[in-house]
């Protein structure tokens, strides 16, 4: 069985939605005949965005192996010296940690057939590259997001957007595959970046896993009209307003992009709204939040039938799904004619679940994806008019009796599964291996 130098940062007993790609292609890589062995971080999972989930330890294939990087992390600078960082370009105490910790860990490795980075953090793309050196082999670039494309990233100005895409250009030319995580991302790559040859860029979707949805749903014995999201929010939104406006007139965003749709703040006014309209609704609506909340978020909440849950762990987040009657998926706002370039990775799982979706979102490969689907309400990612008709709606039709719409086609729902899109990786592996040239 060959074998992939697998390094990805987010991994278990981290937790969240970075990590999800990576514990599925590590477990399904073998059936595919690539033996991964995983180089990451020490696993002091801590904050919002690394929570802790052991769970997800048990999804990793017997045997595994799993090097990491030492400890302790350094700290993120903060304040006046993380504004100088960030203007200033300078490189972090933690990216050299990252870097030079990731591959003096992997290169003394033997055996290794590919090198694959999982990014973010960005700078696993430079380690890979100087172990794919260190090592005489190729290496494949999985940009989680699409860095410097991303239209939901904000720069100090244009010049340091520019800066960094030039960044991302010259590295990802040392690649010898990229593989971005919507089609949109992939088309833009090669757009942006002419010198990559168009056959070596690929889309590989995020997904979902049918082992994690086998057997029924758990049943419920309330009647209420529940509504579910899952994952982060994006309220702080309004706290950094000033300096979105700075950004903007120095060309530090990417066009007219709105982050504060990709929220609860308009699903609540939805449901406000609805409750002016109809009283009665309140002893029905139930509104489930489960993710980590910053003070911002907590402070949009102002209704008795929110109920937060704080970080669940993944088998939990997916009964919570499947337990809804309607699931809320927020996406941020673009101006008319822009596409958006991400999906969020929740999507394929709330299709998973077979529950209707109520979605917020933009013109892209998201809303074609669930327009596609059928199961989908959709609206404009600010419109909390529609939001409350949509709810209103399904509400009228549970009453009467009427059934969801769905289910998703069998064969659009299968190209998003964990397994498929493990052989599209694999396949990606097998292509830059067999094009390697050979040492003479």
């Amino acid at each position: 069985m060959r074998r992939v130098l697998f390094l990805a940062y987010y991994f278990p007993p981290i937790g969240g939605a970075g990590v999800q790609r990576s514990v599925k292609f590590a477990r399904y890589l073998p059936e595919n005949g690539w033996q991964p062995v995983v180089v990451t971080g020490p696993g002091a999972a801590s904050g919002r965005w690394t929570p802790r989930d052991e769970t997800l330890e048990d999804e990793l294939p017997d045997g595994l192996e799993v090097m990491r990087v030492p400890g302790p992390e350094p700290q993120t600078a903060s304040g006046w010296e993380g504004r100088l960082e960030r203007w200033a370009r300078r490189r972090a105490a933690w990216s050299r940690w990252w870097t030079d910790g990731a591959v003096e860990t992997g290169r003394s490795l033997e055996g290794i057939d590919v090198v694959y980075a999982s990014m973010s953090p960005w700078e696993s793309g430079e380690a890979a590259a100087q172990l794919a050196g260190l090592l005489g082999v190729p290496w494949v670039a999985d940009l989680r997001d699409p860095w410097a494309l991303d239209e939901m990233l904000a720069y100090p100005s244009a010049l340091h957007r520019r800066l960094e895409r030039s960044r991302m250009g010259r590295l990802l030319s040392r690649a010898d595959a990229v593989v971005m995580n919507t089609p949109e991302a992939a088309a833009q790559a090669r757009r942006a970046f002419p010198s990559l040859a168009a056959d070596r860029v690929y889309a590989i979707p995020n997904g979902y896993d049918a082992a994690d949805f086998a057997g029924p749903a758990l049943s419920r014995a309330d009647d209420a009209f529940r509504i579910v999201h899952t994952g982060y929010l994006h309220t702080a939104v309004r706290q950094e307003e000033r300096s979105d406006r700075v950004r903007r007139l120095l060309g530090g965003t990417l066009g007219e992009v709105d982050v504060l749709p990709r929220s609860h703040v308009f699903l609540l006014e939805a449901v406000r709204a609805l409750l002016r309209e109809s009283p009665d609704a309140g002893g029905t609506v139930e509104i489930h939040l489960a993710g980590e909340l910053t003070e911002e978020d907590e402070r949009e909440i102002d209704l008795e039938m929110v109920h937060t849950h704080g970080y669940l762990d993944h088998a939990s987040t997916v009964a919570l799904m499947r337990s809804a009657d309607l699931l809320f998926l927020p996406m941020h706002d673009l101006a008319p004619g822009r596409r958006a370039r991400i999906v969020p990775g929740k999507t394929y799982e709330y299709l998973a679940s077979g529950r209707p979706i109520l979605a917020g979102v933009p013109e892209g490969d998201a809303r074609d994806l669930l327009e596609a689907s059928g199961t989908a309400l959709l609206c404009r990612p600010s419109d909390a008019e529609a939001m409350k008709s949509a709810i209103a709606g399904r509400i009228r039709a549970r009453a009467n009796g009427e059934p969801p719409p769905g289910p998703v086609d069998a064969t659009l729902l299968g190209r998003y599964e964990r397994r498929a899109l493990t052989r599209e990786l694999a396949g990606v592996l097998d292509r830059v291996v067999a094009n390697a040239p050979t040492a003479s």
